[in-house]
């Protein structure tokens, strides 16, 4: 088989003029739709072309570009919209990889190798939209109704790019498997002095929301023992969740309780409402719902301890993703050729469009390290270096 070997400054200019769709100091906002995303998803489709793939922008906006010939190809990619303030390798990496390596192995008459950009990975309307619903998870119409934080539709977003999207979409027997090249995300591989990220799973998520209700009064004439100050359920809530999960999770487990709203949140006014939201990511689903059990357990517990009523606001749940074995294999024996002792395996605390990918492929993901684990943000980078070392991994366990 062809050996295929990328062209390390095409990749990063590449990544370079995608980051100028967008750019602000450092970093990138790209949000799906946008301008800026609708202007990059136009350039990709050129790049696409001129490296000799078929460009195919399908109803969500999802952009593929498709190797010549009706063979069964691999599928490389990730996303390239951004976060509202977002960095600029956060989905942009893999897109970039999978071009360079589609276009590669074109010039060197290797195995065919197919690109992807989903569409809105990063949630303006809902997570992982593109690939939800390329995946078919999600209907077109039902993602049509999902409205951003300022009321618009997802259908009504999409709408300005109808005049570059077909009506059909790029089914997935096309493909035979997908691979994603992402940045960490985190600070595992940067503080441990490591290059490559073999993923072992992709974590899943759970997210709960609750109101708690309890009696807004007069913050000084009310006595502690006469309140129900809806707060003060939250801080204790938090306290007996931070114990109850110290017995049931591994160290690669995490909690938030993130989303918070406090009515009517004044200084001398006793907390009547707080809604919030819990969110846990684990790579088992099992101890994901053993979770949920505490969750919902502790939340009316408190409440029937400090006087609260209590108000199930919505569930949101994520399955956990398993990486294909063969593919991680393909990956890992890349990893030790071309970076010996300087890998390691680990789980995927983020999300990703391989979650749903693997719906319908066997899926695999390569990391390069984050530096000082940011990302998310306009200070995310990773070494120019680091970024070539994770696109040749990728090629180099597609070509062996």
């Amino acid at each position: 088989m062809a050996k295929i070997e990328i062209n390390p400054q095409r990749l990063l200019d590449d990544l370079n003029r995608l980051r100028s769709f967008g750019a602000q100091g450092k970093g990138v906002v790209r949000p799906a739709f946008s301008d800026a995303d609708v202007q990059s998803r136009k350039w990709l489709a050129t790049q696409m072309s001129a490296a000799g793939l078929t460009p195919r922008i399908d109803p969500a906006g999802n952009v593929f570009g498709l190797p010549p010939g009706d063979k069964p190809s691999l599928l490389v990619g990730s996303h390239s919209d951004t976060q509202p303030e977002g960095g600029w390798l956060d989905g942009a990496y893999g897109v970039i990889v999978g071009l360079e390596v589609a276009r590669t192995s074109l010039e060197v008459d290797g195995p065919p190798v197919a690109v992807v950009s989903f569409q809105d990975e990063e949630g303006r309307f809902g997570p992982l939209m593109g690939s939800e619903i390329w995946s078919g998870k999600l209907s077109l119409s039902d993602a049509d109704a999902m409205r951003d934080s300022a009321g618009l539709t997802f259908g009504e977003a999409r709408r300005k790019i109808c005049d570059l999207c077909e009506n059909t979409w790029v089914a997935p027997e096309s493909f035979t498997g997908y691979l994603e090249a992402h940045i960490e995300q985190g600070i595992v591989l940067d503080a441990t002095d490591k290059t490559i990220g073999v993923v072992e799973s992709v974590v899943g998520m759970r997210t709960q929301s609750f109101l708690f209700v309890g009696e807004q009064n007069h913050a000084g004439t009310t006595p502690m023992s006469m309140r129900r100050d809806a707060f003060q359920g939250l801080a204790c809530f938090s306290q007996a969740l931070n114990e109850a999960f110290a017995k049931i999770v591994t160290p690669d487990t995490v909690w938030t309780i993130g989303h918070v709203e406090v009515r009517p949140n004044a200084d001398s006014i006793i907390p009547g409402q707080v809604t919030f939201t819990v969110q846990w990511r684990d790579g088992d689903d099992a101890r994901l719902d053993q979770m949920h059990e505490v969750v919902l357990r502790l939340a009316e517990q408190t409440c029937q301890k400090l006087g609260l009523s209590m108000r199930n606001q919505g569930f949101f749940s994520y399955p956990a993703t398993q990486i294909d074995e063969a593919l991680k294999g393909r990956i890992q024996n890349t990893a030790e050729h071309l970076a010996p002792g300087r890998w390691s395996h680990l789980p995927s605390g983020a999300l990703h469009d391989a979650s749903n990918v693997s719906h319908c492929l066997p899926v695999a993901m390569v990391f390069v390290p984050s530096i000082n684990g940011v990302s998310h943000s306009f200070d995310e980078d990773t070494a120019p270096e680091e970024l070539v070392l994770g696109a040749q991994v990728l090629a180099a366990s597609i070509a062996g």
